[in-house]
């Protein structure tokens, strides 16, 4: 008999032991057949990344009825490409990268290796999403969050995406979650971001890290508003990265 649930390809870039991950999974079982093919390790900030100079490994970790799960030596992008390539024996109806632990809104959306999931699997035309919470704790408490990935992903299962198009969701690190915005993209960037660690005589390392800063901090359209004031943040995210707004202007330049 034709197997009619769906199949849910999920990774993400804290590694497959990820609490986030492990809660991703829990919260889409009733959805569907899911197979993880995550990094054997945390590979964030790795963006759509790919592995080019050695040969990736993947390794089964867990089989039962309903999920299958591996762990591969390669980034988040990687992963959706091997999976799709080698163990899947069919195309997924869904790709879900998360759950991140940290805030993807805003401009972290171009360097997150959980968003390089969602972005490969956009450019092959399969409906996906990203998630992620604005907790970096390795044991944060992701319950609340587990509502909303059921409502968004049984909604984008029925629905689809149109072409070229994804989701970035971020969550409130709060129980008392007021609901969802649809938002844009926070219009901001890091400043700070090398901290000095110096090694020995060597005074020439450090660590990065920053913090952002909103420059439309009263927007109240845009993601970052959003998760300040409580609400999970929607942003329809477009890989088709074109500025159609001046290719009219250009061409007046060059002909």
């Amino acid at each position: 008999m034709e197997n009619k649930k769906p199949l849910i390809l999920v990774s993400n870039d804290d590694g497959v032991m990820a609490k986030g991950i492990n809660e991703l999974v829990r919260f889409l079982r009733p959805l569907g057949d899911i197979v993880v093919m995550a990094p054997d390790s945390p590979r964030s900030g790795s963006g759509c990344a790919l592995t080019v100079t050695q040969p990736v490994h993947y390794q089964l970790v867990k089989k039962e009825v309903g999920l299958t799960v591996y762990k591969c030596t390669g980034t988040p992008t990687d992963c959706i490409k091997l999976a799709r390539n080698t163990v899947l024996d069919r195309e997924p109806d869904l790709v879900v990268g998360g759950i991140n632990h940290g805030d993807n809104s805003a401009t972290n959306m171009h360097y997150s290796g959980t968003m390089g999931v969602v972005v490969e699997g956009c450019l092959n035309g399969i409906p996906s999403i990203g998630f992620s919470l604005c907790n970096h704790d390795h044991d944060a408490d992701f319950e609340a969050t587990g509502l909303y990935v059921r409502k968004i992903s049984a909604m984008i299962l029925e629905k689809g995406l149109p072409p070229l198009t994804c989701l970035n969701v971020n969550f409130p690190n709060t129980a008392d979650i007021k609901g969802i915005r649809i938002c844009e993209q926070a219009k901001g960037r890091w400043t700070g971001e090398w901290t000095p660690c110096p090694r020995l005589n060597d005074t020439n390392y450090f660590w990065l890290t920053g913090e952002f800063t909103d420059h439309e901090p009263e927007n109240e359209k845009n993601d970052h508003w959003a998760l300040v004031n409580g609400y999970v943040a929607i942003t329809p995210t477009t890989v088709d990265v074109t500025a159609y707004g001046f290719m009219d202007e250009l061409n007046k330049w060059f002909n």
